[in-house]
């Protein structure tokens, strides 16, 4: 009887250490998924979005569909784009893929 209690006071003292290290693998996982996944994505959306918030008339941009145009008119949720002279389409803001140097559409017709 003796023997069991002492073999049951030596699983109960491992317990706790053991069930934190049977986690440990799971929390390694997990980051190493946020700075190799996440984190970068967060980065990408921040600059994604304050390159939209700077969009002003004017600029030569290209959306995620591949349309290049200049910007004619700027509102809050969209933007107009003249792709041809007279001819414009409004495209939301977050369909803005790049920003142009300006004198590109210029020079790639």
């Amino acid at each position: 009887m003796i023997s069991l209690a002492h073999a049951q006071e030596a699983v109960a003292a491992a317990g706790p250490a053991g069930g934190l290290m049977q986690f440990l693998p799971l929390i390694l996982m997990f980051v190493v998924i946020w700075f190799l996944m996440i984190r970068p994505q967060m980065k990408r959306a921040k600059e994604h979005k304050a390159m939209t918030d700077a969009l002003q008339k004017g600029d030569e941009v290209v959306t995620q569909g591949g349309i290049t145009g200049r910007i004619a008119k700027v509102g809050d949720h969209y933007i107009a784009l003249e792709v041809a002279e007279g001819v414009e389409i409004v495209v939301q803001r977050p369909a803005v893929q790049i920003v142009l140097p300006k004198g590109t559409l210029k020079s790639a017709v």
